[in-house]
């Protein structure tokens, strides 16, 4: 696989061309990963829920967060590697340049933060200290004891309207991906019409520019609850090479996620 940058995805936008990501943790699945030429990976804070066992995201450090994209590195040299940001390590800005730093030095192609337009300052400063950023809104996690839980954002107009409004300045101040989560498929259609940027869903339907799932729900290795836009392609396919193929076809042929997985 060659090495993919957010050129890459921006001209696969531009084309119409869907593409996969998913979550990875250490180095021997994202040399599996990125053998079935899968261009994006992301080592996220759900570690601290699918390998910590915790009930939530808020204790991973940067740590975790360096120590695993350090093993993802060196198993998948040539995607693009996106790093979490964890739980209030991006509260100021002398914090999130520091963590920032961190995580691009142990191998990051860019860092992920959780948010709305009030990461406007946030992604301008560090995209002019050459930081890229992947923001995430629609469902933030980090935010489950603001939210009351994982609840679906956006379901009334003034919910969406606020949505597109974030994106669209998120974007302005030099964002150069979306992650939306947990939103309805006509918002997520919206949404991704109206950017520029590339857009990755996870339970927003099959409208967005790229998908992406935690390993372990891709594979039904999860321990928690299973959520009802995440597909067991392991169950289906026999091995997890086989699974991880069908992951990128369907995702790139538009049947998954399907209706069966797409929030209403």
């Amino acid at each position: 696989m060659k090495k993919i940058t957010i050129n890459d995805l921006i001209k696969w936008k531009q084309k119409g061309l869907k593409f996969a990501t998913s979550t990875a943790y250490d180095a021997s699945f994202a040399q599996i990963f990125e053998s079935q030429d899968i261009p994006v990976l992301l080592v996220g804070d759900s570690l601290g829920m699918v390998l910590q066992g915790k009930k939530n995201t808020l204790s991973v450090t940067v740590e975790d967060i360096a120590y695993h994209t350090q093993c993802v590195r060196t198993g998948s040299p040539n995607c693009l590697l996106m790093a979490d940001m964890p739980f209030m390590s991006y509260a100021t800005l002398e914090q999130t340049y520091k963590n920032a730093a961190i995580l691009m030095k142990a191998g990051a192609n860019m860092i992920k933060i959780e948010g709305d337009s009030w990461l406007v300052s946030t992604v301008q400063t560090l995209t002019e200290r050459a930081v890229p950023v992947c923001v995430h809104i629609g469902l933030t996690p980090q935010f489950i004891n603001i939210l009351g839980g994982y609840k679906v954002q956006g379901r009334d107009q003034e919910g969406a309207d606020c949505i597109v409004k974030d994106a669209l300045a998120l974007q302005e101040a030099g964002a150069q991906m979306v992650l939306l989560e947990c939103v309805p498929k006509e918002l997520a259609a919206r949404v991704t019409d109206i950017l520029d940027i590339p857009v990755i869903g996870i339970g927003a339907g099959n409208v967005t520019d790229g998908q992406i799932l935690v390993m372990h729900d891709m594979f039904g290795i999860s321990s928690s609850h299973i959520p009802k836009f995440a597909k067991n392609f392991l169950e289906e396919n026999g091995d997890i090479c086989s699974a991880v193929a069908k992951y990128i076809e369907e995702v790139q042929n538009g049947t998954f996620p399907s209706d069966l997985h797409t929030i209403a």
